[in-house]
Parts: structure tokens; C-alpha cells; sequence
């Protein structure tokens, strides 16, 4: 590598200066980050990873939600079983139930966990089932479709992982809960992170995803939307697919204090350039100003 001019090294100090503000609010503060597995499989997870590890050692209390849909997806074509959505959440008989937790917290806990050691920083991977952390309720579709074992969040227990968090690690949260009747349940990873998010009183949700944000109805990029208009797009059906359990959580998120972005992990270091300059590069959910 050429040595760098006594300009470009300025530049680079000039930089980190202009970041400083964003350092000092968010010190000491939680922020919850869902990886999914379409936003892992779409960009560098190690690049999504360092950027968490600095805000770790910048002062931040990063907490890490994953997701893992496309290994799951990819497991359940081996195994022969079908692989079902109704309105974007997972459908989950018995089997696919027992993918889901060996892919969740077999591989990529285990693996993001890993990577996170590797950059230096301390890390510990659990489950809604460890603690219990995630106590939930099945989970009935609005339209009457059977989801099998996918939940909703009932109770939060934040202990666990605020046990983690003073002790300076990194909580790696795979997307299960534990039923009140001692079965695992899929919960889909945005919906435990906004969850997570109003528990722990965090100051931010992050949900990263493969794609560059919420769309209107005409195609075009919602750089900043209230949580009213969120509903109103979801009840015209304008938002669909994937992106409904993501708005959803980010209402959940926005309602309870949390301010939520919804951002582009395809997008180089684009959890620094949300958290720590003038400009985001997705969509950011507000609750609408008062009357």
C-alpha cells in the first residue's frame, strides 16, 4: 500500500472530528441491530461486524439480533419440506421448527459470535429459550392461515442480556422463543428485535436488510416516514412481502420511544454512516409531530 500524503491523513483525522458529536450522544447507550440472512448472504458480514465492533469500543452498547432465512430455506429444500409465507413470516411445522434451531443456534450464532472474537471484541450467543429472555404466544395469521410454531413476544426478560453488556461483550441473539406451554417457537428476527429494543430502553433499532429501504406506491425511496403513514401503507397493501414484519417491528420500535432505521446493509459501513454522520441511507421511522 502507497504511503498515504500528509493531506490524506488529515482528511482521515477530519473524518473521525466530524463523527465525534454522534460518539458523544450515543455513549453508554444500547443499540439493538438485526442481521438478517438475506442482508448477510447480500453483503461482507465481517464489514457489518467491524462496524458493530467499533461502536463497541467507541463507548456503545451494541446488541446483535439474527435472522437466517435463506440457510433455513436452504435446509428445509434438503430435508423435502416445502417452504411457506404468509405475509412474510416463516411458516413452521415440527420439522422445520428443528431446522430452525439448529441453523440459528448451531451456525449462525456460533459463527457470528466467532467473527466477533476474531475482530478482537468479546461476544456471547443465546436464544429467547436461554434465561428465558423471549416468552411467547402462538402466533394466529389475521387472514386465519395455520403458522405452526411461529410466536409473538409475550414477556421480555432483559436480564440475560444486560448481564452480557456490563460485562463489556456483545449479545448475539438468535430470533427463538420459548412458549408458555415449554415448546420453541419461531419468532421472525425483526419483530425480537423491536421487542428487544423497548425492553432494554435502547436508543436505537437498526433493522439492516438487502434492500435500500421502504417504498411508496409509486416505487420510489421513503428517506424518513411516521409511524401513521406506515400504517396506512401496510393497510393498502403497498408495503408487502419480507418488508411487512420489518415495518411492523419498526412501528412496534418507533411506539415505544426507540427511533428506527430501516437501512440498506448492501450500502459500505452503512451502520457508521446511519449512526454517525448527517445523512442515513435507508428510511428512518418517526412518530408524526403533535397536533
Amino acid at each position: 500500500m502507497p504511503e498515504q500524503t500528509i493531506d490524506e491523513r488529515i482528511h482521515r483525522a477530519e473524518v473521525l472530528i466530524e463523527a465525534l458529536p454522534y460518539i458523544k450522544r450515543f455513549a453508554g447507550h444500547i443499540l439493538v441491530i438485526k442481521v438478517g440472512g438475506a442482508a448477510s448472504a447480500a453483503t461482507d458480514l465481517d464489514a457489518v461486524l467491524e462496524d458493530v465492533v467499533l461502536l463497541r469500543f467507541v463507548g456503545m452498547r451494541p446488541v446483535i439480533v439474527h435472522g437466517g432465512g435463506p440457510e433455513i430455506s436452504a435446509w428445509q429444500e434438503r430435508m423435502g419440506i416445502e417452504t411457506r409465507f404468509v405475509n412474510g413470516l416463516r411458516v413452521t411445522d415440527a420439522p422445520t421448527m428443528e431446522i430452525a434451531k439448529m441453523v440459528l443456534t448451531g451456525k449462525v450464532g456460533p459463527d457470528i459470535v466467532a467473527r466477533i472474537h476474531t475482530l478482537g471484541a468479546g461476544a456471547i450467543g443465546l436464544s429467547g429459550e436461554d434465561g428465558p429472555t423471549l416468552l411467547v404466544r402462538p402466533r394466529a395469521d389475521a387472514g386465519g392461515a395455520e403458522l405452526g410454531f411461529v410466536g409473538d413476544v409475550a414477556q421480555v426478560n432483559g436480564e440475560p442480556i444486560m448481564a452480557i453488556l456490563d460485562q463489556g461483550r456483545i449479545p448475539v441473539m438468535a430470533s427463538i422463543g420459548l412458549g408458555y406451554d415449554g415448546q420453541a417457537y419461531n419468532v421472525n428476527a425483526d419483530t425480537v428485535a423491536a421487542e428487544l429494543a423497548v425492553a432494554l430502553q435502547a436508543s436505537k433499532l437498526i433493522l439492516m436488510t438487502d434492500v435500500e429501504g421502504v417504498r411508496d406506491g409509486s416505487g420510489n425511496l421513503i428517506s424518513e416516514l411516521d409511524a401513521a403513514r406506515g400504517r396506512e401503507l401496510l393497510a393498502a397493501g403497498v408495503i408487502r412481502d419480507g418488508m411487512i414484519p420489518k415495518v411492523e417491528a419498526a412501528i412496534r420500535a418507533t411506539d415505544g420511544g426507540c427511533a428506527t432505521h430501516i437501512i440498506d446493509a448492501r450500502v459500505p459501513h452503512a451502520l457508521l454512516l446511519e449512526l454517525l454522520t448527517e445523512r442515513g441511507v435507508g428510511t428512518m421511522l418517526t412518530q408524526p409531530e403533535p397536533a
